[in-house]
């Protein structure tokens, strides 16, 4: 018997579908046996893990997309996830108020502190270096014309007293001078039986004048009276020193010819030195004259030195941005040199509103992980003391110097008020998560602000089809030589330098970066390039110069990053221009919550992001939108 074709294949589907149908079942067979049993789970059980869902729906504010049901990392930023359901809002609260579940504020791990009054102290540091103190250091000149006979301290570093004789000099003049008062003592005394009163007289000035001039010209009262006394002119007069001390130039050698004025040497007296020191905008409202500072130098290790504040300079350095301040130091024991370098720790405190001052009211002082700044605002989280649930209340303030892990407050909070100190950029997420007034929209509404993870590149970011602002225009290449690309490698390790400081939250390191890469500026040698190539990077000078010197000046760290955003663009631009030497390629990072939500870029050799603009509270906002190789990577290329 013989069967058709359809009934073939008809049977052959049949058997594919039991096949399957057997496979899916023993699957969940599986499936159950790895889960440790087969038993359903019970209306209670289902009923539970639904009531628990809808507690509290878990997302991340950087991706609204992502919704969890418990707390943990966003699976594409790996920030820490926010509550969505906020346990919903209470009648009479203001916009920027969010009120929570008590569940969902426990497992936010939302932490506050008390406002308080009390003394906020801080501790500055502080560089600068040993010098002469000005009115201890003298220059010795010759007061008459001479020749230099003898020479009785020829080399520099000797160790003089005061009145140590130290050139002897021949001068025509000055025995001339010596003849003419011996025979005005003489004539004086032939006139001394005259009757003529006026010739009397004018003997008597023509002496008094005589021994003005040999003063004038450097004779003490003692010399003069000898000369008198011996009725002898001297061809030679010694110079003396006229204070003890070290010998620390020598201008004449003998046998040399000088004139008056002419210097001869140089003495400063080292007991006592001074010590001047840099200090930034922001750390002035630590010092005040009369303040003790200790340091210390390299050459004595270990060793605590003390100084005290005799002068702030009231100009301030426009290319450094900095104030200098003078430390006057007992130097007794001859440890302190001039020129050595000098590390100085200030320890100050405001009360009253004034560093250092005693009595006075003591000054509003909160955590310094309490405000959210971003530009020039900041705003602090405080909890509700009247509401039923967890609410907390943002509320913009104006806060004073940094004191320590505090910060003064000059208005905007109330002594005994509880300010958010751990869990505040949730809170504040999930008011920019449901378009409430937050830190980076104080208005609120509009739409949530978020991450480019791909497609087209954010706002100030680079591309083979975008360039970026730059005051040389659009980006093009010269034929750099390799000592250029190496000069410039190292302004680029010193922006790298900044880059990193900035997202460890540390504004002095990131300070002396940008000092540092003033000087790395300073070292390129700008005619290893000609003719466009040098008219382009005179511009791109000038610009980097000044965003460097910007940051290295900064009232605080917040305003670090704000020129950071300009910097960053320019010297970019100058890295594609001419090249760079550097063992790795960079990479242009960019975070579109930065600058107050239109993004902001920053350079870094590390894959992963280390956010410079927002440091530790969010390290990880960002992502990689360009790279640039290394100069010979161009060259092979």
């Amino acid at each position: 018997m013989s069967l058709s074709t359809s009934s073939i294949t008809r049977g052959g589907n049949t058997m594919r579908r039991v096949l399957i149908a057997v496979a899916i079942i023993a699957a969940f067979g599986l499936g159950l046996v790895l889960r440790g049993g087969g038993d359903a789970p019970t209306s209670n059980e289902v009923h539970g893990q639904e009531d628990h869902a809808a507690e509290t729906t878990w997302t991340c504010s950087m991706h609204p997309h992502i919704k969890l049901p418990k707390p943990g990392k966003c699976p594409i930023c790996f920030m820490d996830l926010i509550p969505l359901d906020s346990g919903g809002d209470e009648e009479g609260l203001s916009p920027s108020t969010l009120v929570l579940s008590e569940s969902a504020a426990a497992l936010a791990e939302i932490q506050t502190a008390v406002v308080e009054r009390r003394r906020a102290k801080a501790r500055v540091r502080l560089i600068g270096k040993v010098d002469f103190d000005e009115t201890l250091y003298k220059s010795i000149a010759a007061w008459v014309p001479g020749r230099i006979d003898t020479l009785f301290v020829d080399f520099t570093g000797t160790e003089v007293k005061r009145g140590q004789r130290l050139v002897s000099l021949y001068s025509p003049e000055l025995y001339a001078a010596q003849t003419e008062l011996l025979n005005a003592i003489q004539a004086n005394r032939d006139l001394q039986a005259s009757r003529d009163s006026l010739m009397r007289s004018t003997a008597a000035a023509t002496v008094t004048s005589a021994r003005e001039r040999l003063r004038l010209w450097g004779l003490d009262s003692a010399r003069i009276r000898q000369i008198e006394q011996s009725g002898q002119a001297r061809h030679h007069m010694d110079i003396t020193s006229p204070l003890g001390g070290v010998v620390i130039h020598k201008k004449a050698v003998e046998g040399m010819y000088v004139k008056t004025g002419s210097p001869i040497y140089t003495v400063a007296d080292l007991s006592r030195v001074w010590v001047t020191l840099d200090a930034y905008e922001s750390d002035l409202v630590w010092l005040k004259e009369g303040q003790n500072i200790d340091f210390s130098v390299e050459a004595v290790p270990g060793r605590r030195f003390q100084g005290t504040i005799t002068f702030i300079d009231p100009v301030l350095n426009n290319r450094t941005r900095t104030t200098m301040v003078r430390l006057n130091v007992d130097n007794s024991e001859r440890l302190l040199k001039p020129g050595m370098f000098v590390n100085a720790n200030v320890e100050a405190e405001v009360l009253g509103g004034h560093a250092g001052q005693d009595g006075g009211n003591m000054p509003l002082v909160i955590p310094a992980s309490a405000p959210l700044i971003t530009g020039k605002r900041a705003v602090v989280y405080v909890r509700l003391p009247e509401s039923d649930k967890p609410a907390f209340e943002g509320r913009e303030v104006v806060l004073g110097p940094r004191a320590g892990d505090s910060y003064i407050v000059i208005s905007g909070l109330s002594e005994g008020e509880q300010v958010v100190t751990k869990g505040n950029f949730k809170i504040d997420s999930a008011l920019q998560i449901q378009a409430k007034p937050s830190m980076m929209n104080p208005t609120g509404g509009g739409p949530v602000p978020g991450h480019n993870h791909g497609g087209s590149p954010a706002r100030g970011t680079s591309s083979e089809t975008m360039e970026m602002p730059s005051e040389t225009g659009p980006t093009a290449s010269f034929d750099a030589p390799e000592e250029f690309r190496a000069q410039l490698g190292a302004v680029l390790k010193s922006y790298l330098n900044l880059q990193a400081a900035l997202a460890a939250d540390d504004q002095a390191a990131a300070g002396a970066a940008a000092g540092s890469a003033g000087d790395a500026l300073s070292a390129v040698d700008m005619t290893l390039v000609d003719g466009e190539g040098h008219m382009a990077w005179m511009k791109d000078e000038k610009l980097l110069r000044d965003s460097f010197a910007a940051v290295a000046g900064a009232a605080g760290i917040e305003v670090q990053r704000e020129h950071l955003l300009g910097l960053t663009g320019q010297l970019w631009n100058t890295l594609r221009r001419f090249g760079y030497s550097q063992d790795d390629p960079v990479r242009l990072f960019n975070c579109p919550m930065a600058d107050g939500g239109n993004g902001g870029d920053w350079i870094q050799l590390e894959t992963t992001t280390a956010n410079p603009y927002f440091g530790a509270a969010m390290l990880l906002c960002g992502d990689q939108t360009d790279s640039l190789v290394t100069s010979e990577s161009r060259k092979e290329g």
